[in-house]
C-alpha cells in the first residue's frame, strides 16, 4: 500500500494550487528551492556517499533537479549533471545559473551508481522521443539506485499510462500531493516506492488515498442486533456466498444470515441459515426490519431465478452491496435500474464487470466517478489500483495491495467486509475504503500463496490495528 490518506490531484489542479500560492506572495523560486531540498534529502539518505548522476530537463522538473544538484554538491556529494536543453525562462533558468558543477549532454553521459530523474515529471502527455528514451532507460538500468522527481519521466501523471518510462525507478518523491499516475496503470509499478514531500503548497481535493480506518469497539451494552445484521443471498455457487457471510462475521457484524434454497451445509455454526425457495420468499425476508444490509451476487448464478432474486433485492429498501453475478445480470442497463433505489448501494466490480456495466472512455478515476454518478451508487472498482468513487465526487484509491489477492473468492470476502462496514453507519466511500484497507491488511497477514479462505481468520488482526 502507498502513502496513507494522501491528497491526489491532477497536473492541472496542481498547477492551479501553485498559482494560488504564488499569488499569495510565495515566489516560484522559493517553491522550487523547497522541492529541490526535499529531493536532495531523500537522495542523500540512499546515496550513502556514492557518485550521483542528475538528469535535468528544460522545465520546472529540471529546475528542481538543479536545486537538488547544488545542495547535494554543497553537502559533499560527487555530483554530475546532465542537461537535455536550455532551461525555460524563469525559475528553472535562475536555478540553472546557480549550478557551477560539471555538466554534460545526455548522449555523452556515463552511468553512475545513483541516478536522479528530473527530465520531465508531471504534465507529460506525449511519448518520450525514442533515442532519449533508450539512453534514459540504459542509464537507469545501470544505476544501483534511481530516484524520480515528482513523477518518473515517461508516465502520464493524470492516467498512469506508459509514455516510455523505464523500469527500475526505486523511489519517486511526489511533490506537494500524489498524482493519479503514481497509483494507476503502469505508474503503479514504474514509480517504485512513493514518498510525499510537503513543499508548502496546500491543495484542495476530494481525492485521497485509503487510510487505516478508525474503528470503534462494541459498547458495554452492545448486542447482536445493535452491532448490525447482514443478509447474504446464496445462489448456484454456495461457497462464494459463504465466503462473503464469513467475512461479514469476522468483519464485526453482530448477526449474519445466509439465505438460499439449501443454505444448510458448510460454514461456522454461528452463521444463521434461512431457506428461500421463491422470489416472494426473498421479498418477505428482506422486509424484516432487523436487516441492516444485504449482500447480493457472490455465486448467485445467472439463470432466471438469479434474475428474479436480483430484482427483489433492488426493490428492497435495504442498503445493498452488489458483487459478482448480480453485476453481470445488471449489465449495461444496471445504472438505470440502480439510480431509482431509495436505499444506498455499493458495487464491487472487477474490470470486466465494470466494462460490461458502464461505457465511456478515460482513465480509471474518471470512468469510476462517471459510473458512480450515473448509477447513484458508490463503486469499488477493484484491481491492483482499486478506485472507490461516490456519486458526490469523493474518491479513495488503494494501490499496491498484495498481488496474492489475485485468486478466486477474494472479491467475495471484500463484499462481505463492505457490508460489515456499512452496518456500522458508514456512508459513501467511508465503509468501502475501510473494507478495502482491512482486506489488504488481512492479505498482508495471511502471507504468500493465500486462498480466499485464508483471509478471513486474519480480518480480526487487521481490525485490532484500527481500534
Amino acid at each position: 500500500m502507498t502513502v496513507a490518506d494522501a491528497p491526489i490531484v491532477t497536473a492541472a489542479a496542481m498547477r492551479a494550487a501553485e498559482e494560488a500560492v504564488f499569488r499569495s506572495g510565495v515566489s516560484q523560486d522559493e517553491a522550487m528551492e523547497r522541492a529541490g531540498a526535499a529531493v536532495a534529502r531523500e537522495a542523500a539518505r540512499f546515496a550513502l556517499g556514492r557518485p550521483i548522476l542528475i538528469l535535468a530537463g528544460p522545465g520546472n522538473n529540471g529546475g528542481d533537479a538543479y536545486v537538488a544538484a547544488r545542495l547535494l554538491k554543497a553537502s559533499g556529494h560527487d555530483v554530475v549533471l546532465v542537461a537535455t536543453g536550455a532551461p525555460k525562462p524563469g525559475a528553472a533558468e535562475r536555478m540553472q545559473a546557480q549550478w557551477h558543477g560539471p555538466t554534460s549532454s545526455l548522449y555523452a553521459a556515463r552511468p553512475r551508481p545513483v541516478l536522479i530523474d528530473g527530465l520531465f515529471g508531471t504534465g507529460l502527455v506525449r511519448p518520450l522521443e525514442r533515442g532519449l528514451a533508450a539512453v534514459f532507460a540504459d542509464l537507469v538500468a545501470q544505476a544501483e539506485f534511481a530516484l524520480a522527481i515528482d513523477m518518473p519521466s515517461g508516465i502520464d501523471s493524470d492516467t498512469g499510462a506508459d509514455l516510455g518510462a523505464p523500469r527500475g525507478i526505486d523511489l519517486t518523491v511526489a511533490l506537494g500531493a500524489l498524482k493519479p499516475g503514481h497509483l494507476l496503470d503502469c505508474g503503479l509499478e514504474r514509480c517504485g516506492k512513493v514518498v510525499l514531500a510537503d513543499i508548502g503548497i496546500p491543495v484542495d481535493t476530494r481525492w485521497r488515498t485509503v487510510a487505516r480506518p478508525s474503528l470503534e469497539r462494541p459498547g458495554q451494552h452492545s448486542h447482536k442486533y445493535s452491532r448490525g445484521l447482514v443478509a447474504v443471498i446464496e445462489g448456484a455457487m454456495p461457497g462464494a456466498a459463504r465466503l462473503a457471510a464469513r467475512a461479514a462475521m469476522a468483519g464485526g457484524a453482530g448477526y449474519v444470515v445466509l439465505a438460499g434454497t439449501e443454505p444448510w451445509s458448510g460454514g461456522p455454526d454461528a452463521l444463521v441459515r434461512r431457506g428461500i425457495a421463491l422470489p416472494q420468499d426473498l421479498a418477505e425476508f428482506l422486509d424484516w426490519e432487523r436487516i441492516d444490509a444485504v449482500v447480493l451476487g457472490p455465486g448467485l448464478g445467472r439463470d432466471r431465478r438469479a434474475e428474479a432474486f436480483t430484482q427483489v433485492a433492488l426493490d428492497s429498501a435495504k442498503p445493498l452491496v452488489v458483487d459478482g453475478d448480480a453485476l453481470t445480470l445488471l449489465g449495461s442497463s444496471g445504472a438505470a435500474r440502480l439510480r431509482t433505489r431509495a436505499a444506498p448501494t455499493w458495487l464491487t466490480p472487477h474490470a470486466g464487470e465494470f466494462d460490461r456495466m458502464f461505457a465511456g472512455e478515460g482513465d480509471k478515476i474518471t470512468r469510476t466517478l462517471a459510473a458512480a454518478a450515473d448509477a447513484h451508487a458508490t463503486i469499488v472498482h477493484k484491481g491492483a489500483d482499486t478506485v472507490i468513487a461516490s456519486p458526490k465526487g469523493d474518491v479513495r484509491i488503494l494501490a499496491g495491495a498484495s498481488p496474492w489477492l489475485s485468486t478466486a473468492g477474494t472479491g467475495d470476502v471484500l463484499a462481505g467486509l463492505v457490508a460489515a462496514q456499512v452496518i456500522q453507519g458508514g456512508k459513501g466511500v467511508a465503509p468501502a475504503a475501510a473494507a478495502t484497507w482491512l482486506h489488504a491488511r488481512a492479505a498482508r497477514h495471511a502471507g504468500p500463496a493465500l486462498i480466499a479462505d485464508d483471509l478471513i481468520p486474519h480480518i480480526p488482526e487487521a481490525i485490532d490495528e484500527c481500534l
